[in-house]
């Protein structure tokens, strides 16, 4: 065979070969989904139109209402205790141009201090105000009640006034004090910027001291120091920001270790176990059922995990319109499954109903230790 013949013979071999693999991607394509779905996950596949934003879920539009007109409410964290008694911690609001006015859309930089600690009914309409909290907080971060408390008591996790404060759950009475307000410190006493906490059933918990502190520390239900663990690094058991704990029925600890972009796992005395890479994990949420829903503030989605870390499922898009995300901060589940998201870079909280037939494994459950 001369040298030109066999160049033709390897050309038409090689373009024969890539039409045979192109052939076999694109037939296994077709049949793909998203990881750890089957084909019916995808309720708007094979519908007219949609791109499946909101996955199973259908956003209620314009739910929150704020609290003043003209004025724009800076919320940080959510807990839905019922449908019609959700609690909203903020850091205050700016006023807003009206539009059509020669400033529109201009936000004033003075931030308010207004509205630390809000109740919203299933309407989104403010229903309660705590104004107490202004005078005992700095910046509230994260708003928290107990699975395991028959007494639902609230949890104020201030972030900027390193301390943590716990109510009755009709805001009169003040029960419990962590940390001294305006003192940063690394003690056993005190925090450094905390971001959340979680609960464990025995009335004991564990706080994420978090954004300067970078460590998680455990405490009785008497609010006694039980051990810590942590320190800033990108060492297995190091964190850089750890943004949220959340425990599951084995009594293992996740971290959302978010700087470091990963979830750290440790045993309950803080052994570390493993880890997974994320994007910028904001927010753990471990269901009744045994799995980990996360909200990525980077890829602006939900992403469900079994414990070993599979990624099975996911949902969401990065927008500004209804049922998109800038940034979610924080997220909580009613007991009639309805989710309430803090879309912290769109300033507001979204609420998503479940939509009809929707499959359940891609609805975020109930929490891990809730009681109805």
């Amino acid at each position: 065979m001369s040298r030109l013949s066999r160049r033709k013979f390897v050309e038409r071999f090689s373009l024969g070969f890539l039409a045979v693999c192109g052939q076999t991607m694109l037939e296994s394509c077709s049949r793909a989904s998203a990881p750890g779905s089957t084909s019916n996950d995808v309720e708007s596949v094979g519908a007219v139109g949609g791109l499946d934003e909101t996955g199973p879920y259908d956003v209620v539009e314009d739910w929150f209402k704020q609290v003043h007109d003209g004025f724009l409410l800076y919320v940080d964290g959510v807990c839905a205790q019922t449908p019609d008694r959700i609690f909203v911690a903020s850091f205050g609001e700016r006023h807003v141009s009206p539009p059509g006015s020669p400033e529109s859309p201009r936000v004033e930089s003075r931030l308010i201090r207004e509205h630390f600690l809000i109740v919203l009914d299933a309407g989104g309409r403010v229903i309660e105000e705590w104004p107490q909290v202004i005078d005992l907080t700095v910046h509230p971060h994260s708003v928290q009640i107990s699975p395991y408390d028959p007494d639902r008591h609230v949890w104020i996790i201030d972030r900027e006034g390193h301390q943590i404060l716990k109510f009755t759950n009709d805001g009169r009475q003040v029960t419990m004090t962590l940390g001294e307000k305006g003192v940063p410190s690394d003690g056993r006493q005190h925090f450094n910027r905390p971001a959340d906490m979680a609960f464990l059933p025995d009335g004991s918990f564990l706080v994420a001291d978090g954004y300067t502190g970078t460590r998680i520390i455990k405490f009785d239900e008497n609010g006694q120091f039980l051990t810590e663990w942590g320190g800033k690094g990108n060492s297995p058991g190091e964190f850089n920001l750890v943004h949220c704990v959340a425990v599951d029925s084995k009594g293992r600890v996740y971290a959302a270790d978010r700087n470091n972009g990963r979830v750290q796992v440790f045993d309950e005395n803080g052994s570390y176990l493993n880890a997974w890479p994320v994007r910028r994990p904001n927010h753990l949420w471990i269901t009744e059922d045994q799995f980990l829903w996360l909200a990525d503030g980077a890829a602006n989605r939900f992403a469900k995990f079994d414990l070993s870390g599979k990624l099975l499922t996911y949902w969401g898009t990065q927008g500004t319109w209804p049922g998109a995300f800038n940034n979610p901060h924080k997220f909580s589940v009613d007991p009639e499954g309805n989710l309430y998201v803090v879309d912290f870079g769109n300033n507001r909280i979204q609420k998503f109903k479940p939509k009809t037939h929707a499959p359940p494994d891609r609805l975020i459950g109930q929490a891990h230790g809730i009681r109805t």
